[in-house]
C-alpha cells in the first residue's frame, strides 16, 4: 500500500518490548480501511497486566477503555488493567486538542516498541482509535497471550458524517439485550447512527405514558393460522419500556452510537388505529396487522390527530436526544384521503391540489413542530412527491433518485437504496439460506456501494450526509437471523461510509476480513459465511451425472477467496485434506464435503455437502425451482410468520402459485413426490391484489396440476390437495406420472381458492424404477 506519512523512526529497545526483523508494509487487518498507515521498526508486545492509562477525570477515555479491555480479554484471553492519570502505561489514550489529525472523529494511533498511544482531539475520535487498536490487539483467530504490534503510525477519520444502520423492531419485537449487542458492532465498525423503526402496522413498540394502550393494545397482534392440527400460535409481541429506553440511548451514547427514532405517519399507522381508532380517518378500529407489505390505515388530518402527534413526539424527543427523528412517509396509500369528505374538505380548505400536496402539508407541519423544539426531520423519499417539505432531510430509498433532487435543491440527504443496501435480501442463492428478500446481496454487492451519486457537482455533493444499511423484519423472526443478514456485511458497509473511495480494494478486504471473522467467532456473533461457501457445479447439470452414472463437478464459491479442501469418504474437511486444484471426476453414487480455509488454516465458511445419489440428482428443493413463464419468485418465506426458531423456508410468487422444474429427466421416472406447505396468506398487497392469478379448482380444497413440457402444456397428473381443517401444515403429494423418457419442463400449479392459505412446495422428486 503506498504510504503517505513520513518515515516512522523509532528506538529499538524499551523494556517491556520486543524488536523483530523487517516489517511488512502491507496494512494491518483493519475494517474499515484507515486513511493513512504507515509502517515503522521494530514492535511492542503488550503483556498481561498491561495499563491502559487514560485522563483523570475523562469518563468517556475510561468506558473506551474498558471496552478496549473487555475485547482483547474476550477475544485473547489478555487481562489489562485502566487506570486514570493519563500517562505511565503500556497504552496512553490522550484527548489533545493539538492531535495530529483534526477532522471530526479523526484520530492519531502510534505503536513504538516503547508503547501504544492514541490521540484525538474529540471523544468520538479518541473511541475510534481505541476501537482500531483492539483490532490490533487482536490480529490471530486462536491467538492467546501476549501480543506483538508491529510498529506503525496510523491517522485516519471518517468520509461520511452519517454512518447507519436501520433496524425494523416493529414487524418482529428485539429484545433490548440484542439490539445493545448491535450497538456494540456498530460501535466496533465506527458506524453511528441507528435508527430504530419503532412503529408500523403491526406492532407499536415505544412505551407513551400519555397513551397507554398504544402498547397495552398497538403492540400485540395474533399471528395467523392455516387450520390442521397444530395448535395456535400464541400471541406475539413487546415493547420497550421507558426506562428500557433510556438504558439503551444511554448505552449507545457511550459507544458514540445515535439513537435515531422512526415514528411511521402518516400511513403504516394500523397498530396506532387499533388502539385509538379515532386518530385514523374512518373512526374504526381494525386489528393490529398481520399482513406484511402496504396498509390502507391513514392518519387523519383533523386538529386531534396533530395533538396525538405531537403529545407522542413530546415523549419521544424527551427520551432520545438525537437531533434527527424520523417521520416516516413512506408507502401512504391515499384511499382513505380520497374517499373521505371531511379530509376533502380540508385539502381545499388548505387550498391544495391533490392528496400527494395533503402529505408534504402534513408531513411539513410535523417538521415545523420538531424544528420548534430544536430537531431536524427526516422522511423517505416519497415525502417528495407532493413537493419537498422544507425542513425536511430525505433517505433516500427507492434508488438514488430521490437523493439527488434533494440535494440539489439544497436539502441533506441520507442513501439507503433498496435492494443494494437492504440487509434482509438474501446473500446467495443457496439452499441454506433462510427467509428473506430474494434480490440477492452479496457482501461484493455492498463493498462497491458508493454513497455519494456520480450525478452531483461538489456544491450538491455537501448534502449528502451518508449512508445506512437497512433491515426490515418482516421475515427475519429472531435475532439469529438479523445477526446472519447484518454480518459480515456490515463489514463492507462500514469501510464504504468511512474509508476514502480511492483507497478501497475488494480483494485487499477480502484479505483483511478473515480476523474479523475470527473475533466474531469468540464473540459469539454467528456471522453468515455465504460469501465463502463451496459451490457444486455438476457438468452438464444433474441429468448428464444421471445418464453417464457418472459427474464432473467443480467446486467454487462466491467470493473466489480461500482455499477449498475436499472430502469423499463422508468425513469433515480439515486444513489437512485434498486442495481442490480441478474439477472433480466421481463415480456415482458418491458423496462430496467441501469447506473454505485462509492461508492460515483458518475455516471460512462450515463445510458443505453434495450429495450425488440418483435420489438426490432427482431431487429439485424450493430453491432451484424456477418462476412460471412472466413470473418472479421474489420472497423466500417461513413456514409461519412469527417463528421462534429457525423455520422451514419457501421461494414463492405471491401473484402466481406456480413453479417449474425445468428439464426434468422422465427416463425411468414412475412418479413424482412434492413436498408441500401451506403458508398464511398474509400479506397487504394494496392496488396490486388485481395482478394475483386464480386458477379453476375441481375439487373443494384445490389440486395440485402437474403439466407436461410447460405451464400451457398437457396435464400429467391430478393430485387433490388435503382439507386445511385435518392436514399438517406440511404433507406430501405423490402421484403417478406417464411413461415418458428425455427432458421435460414440468409446471406444478396449486389451484386452491386465492382467498385462503398460500400453497408452497419444498422439494420436488422424481421416483424411478429400481
Amino acid at each position: 500500500m503506498r504510504t503517505v506519512l513520513g518515515a516512522l523512526t523509532v528506538a529499538m529497545v524499551a523494556a517491556g518490548s520486543a524488536a523483530t526483523g523487517s516489517i511488512s508494509a502491507a496494512p494491518p487487518a483493519l475494517i474499515p480501511l484507515p486513511v493513512e498507515y504507515q509502517t515503522g521498526q521494530g514492535a511492542f508486545t503488550l503483556s498481561a497486566g498491561a495499563v491502559i492509562a487514560v485522563p483523570a477525570g475523562d469518563a468517556q477515555a475510561r468506558q473506551a477503555a474498558t471496552l478496549l479491555a473487555g475485547m482483547v480479554s474476550r477475544v485473547r484471553g489478555l487481562t489489562l488493567d485502566v487506570r486514570d492519570g493519563g500517562g505511565g502505561g503500556a497504552i496512553t489514550l490522550a484527548l489533545d486538542a493539538a492531535a495530529p489529525v483534526a477532522q471530526v472523529e479523526g484520530y492519531a494511533l502510534a505503536v513504538t516498541p516503547q508503547g501504544i498511544r492514541v490521540t484525538a482531539r474529540d471523544e468520538a475520535g479518541l473511541f475510534y482509535g481505541v476501537m482500531s487498536l483492539a483490532q490490533l490487539l487482536t490480529p490471530e483467530g486462536d491467538g492467546r497471550g501476549p501480543v506483538t504490534v508491529p510498529a506503525q503510525e496510523i491517522r485516519d477519520w471518517p468520509r461520511f458524517s452519517w454512518r447507519g444502520l436501520m433496524l425494523d423492531v416493529a414487524r418482529h419485537f428485539q429484545p433490548l439485550d440484542s439490539v445493545k449487542a448491535l450497538v456494540d458492532q456498530m460501535a466496533a465498525h465506527k458506524l453511528n447512527r441507528l435508527h430504530l423503526h419503532l412503529t408500523d402496522d403491526q406492532g407499536w413498540r415505544l412505551e407513551i405514558k400519555h397513551y397507554p394502550d398504544l402498547t397495552k393494545v398497538g403492540a400485540w397482534r395474533t399471528p395467523p393460522t392455516v387450520g390442521g392440527p397444530d395448535a395456535p400460535s400464541p400471541r406475539y409481541g413487546g415493547f420497550y419500556t421507558q426506562d428500557q429506553v433510556r438504558d439503551l440511548v444511554a448505552y449507545a451514547a457511550a459507544r458514540h452510537v445515535t439513537i435515531v427514532p422512526e415514528i411511521d405517519m402518516p400511513g403504516h399507522g394500523q397498530a396506532v388505529m387499533a388502539a385509538y381508532p379515532k386518530i385514523g380517518v374512518t373512526g374504526a378500529r381494525p386489528p393490529v396487522a398481520v399482513d406484511w407489505g402496504v396498509n390502507p390505515y391513514l392518519f387523519n388530518v383533523d386538529e386531534a390527530s396533530f395533538t396525538f402527534i405531537q403529545t407522542v413526539l413530546d415523549e419521544v424527543m424527551a427520551l432520545f436526544p438525537s437531533t434527527y427523528i424520523h417521520v416516516g412517509g413512506d408507502e401512504a396509500l391515499k384511499d382513505e384521503w380520497k374517499s373521505s369528505p371531511r379530509v376533502q374538505a380540508r385539502m381545499r380548505a388548505l387550498g391544495l391540489k391533490d392528496e400527494n400536496a395533503l402529505q408534504t402539508w402534513f408531513i411539513e407541519r410535523v417538521g415545523q413542530y420538531l424544528a420548534a423544539h430544536g430537531r431536524r426531520m427526516i422522511g423517505w423519499d416519497e415525502i417528495l412527491e407532493g413537493g419537498i417539505p422544507p425542513t425536511a432531510t430525505i433517505m433516500s430509498w427507492r434508488g438514488t433518485k430521490g437523493a439527488v433532487d434533494a440535494a440539489r435543491m439544497n436539502h441533506d440527504v441520507i442513501l439507503s437504496p433498496a435492494p443494494t443496501l437492504y440487509l434482509d435480501s438474501l446473500q446467495s442463492r443457496r439452499n441454506d439460506e433462510p427467509s428473506g428478500r430474494l434480490a440477492i446481496v452479496t457482501l461484493a454487492d455492498i463493498y462497491a456501494y458508493d454513497a455519494l451519486p456520480a450525478e452531483l457537482d461538489a456544491e450538491q455533493a455537501r448534502h449528502v450526509l451518508g449512508g445506512q444499511g437497512n433491515l426490515w423484519t418482516e421475515y427475519m423472526m429472531t435475532p439469529w437471523h438479523v445477526t446472519h443478514a447484518i454480518y459480515p456485511r456490515i463489514d463492507a458497509l462500514a469501510e464504504g461510509l468511512w474509508s476514502p473511495k480511492d483507497r478501497r480494494d475488494w480483494r485487499d478486504f477480502l484479505g483483511r476480513l478473515p480476523a474479523q471473522l475470527a473475533r466474531y467467532r469468540h464473540l459469539g456473533v454467528d456471522a453468515a459465511d455465504s460469501a465463502f461457501a463451496v459451490d457444486f457445479t455438476v457438468e452438464g447439470g444433474p441429468n448428464a451425472a444421471l445418464a453417464a452414472g457418472a459427474a464432473t463437478v467443480a467446486l467454487s464459491n462466491q467470493a473466489s477467496f480461500g482455499t477449498i479442501r475436499y472430502t469423499t469418504d463422508g468425513s469433515a474437511p480439515t486444513p489437512a485434506s485434498a486442495r481442490y486444484e480441478a474439477p472433480l471426476h466421481l463415480t456415482l453414487p458418491a458423496i462430496l464435503n467441501a469447506a473454505v480455509f485462509s492461508d492460515a488454516g483458518q475455516m471460512l465458511a462450515a463445510p458443505r455437502r453434495y450429495d450425488l445419489t440418483a435420489d438426490a440428482l432427482r431431487t429439485r428443493q424450493s430453491g432451484e425451482l424456477a418462476a412460471c413463464p412472466e413470473g418472479e419468485m421474489g420472497l423466500r418465506i417461513p413456514l409461519t410468520p412469527d417463528a421462534t426458531t429457525r423455520a422451514p423456508v419457501f421461494n414463492v410468487n405471491l401473484f402466481d402459485a406456480c413453479w417449474v422444474y425445468p428439464k426434468a429427466r422422465l427416463n425411468g421416472v414412475t412418479a413424482l413426490t412434492v413436498q408441500a406447505a401451506r403458508l398464511p396468506r398474509n400479506y397487504g398487497l394494496a392496488h396490486d391484489a388485481v395482478k394475483v392469478r386464480s386458477h379453476p379448482a375441481a375439487t373443494p380444497n384445490g389440486e395440485l396440476v402437474v403439466r407436461m413440457d410447460g405451464c400451457d402444456g398437457p396435464v400429467a397428473a391430478t393430485v387433490p390437495l388435503p382439507s386445511p381443517a385435518k392436514a399438517p401444515a406440511q404433507f406430501p403429494l405423490t402421484t403417478p406420472l406417464p411413461v415418458a423418457t428425455g427432458e421435460h419442463d414440468l409446471c406444478l400449479t396449486y389451484t386452491a381458492s386465492i382467498h385462503g392459505p398460500l400453497y408452497a412446495i419444498g422439494s420436488v422428486s422424481l421416483q424411478a424404477e429400481p
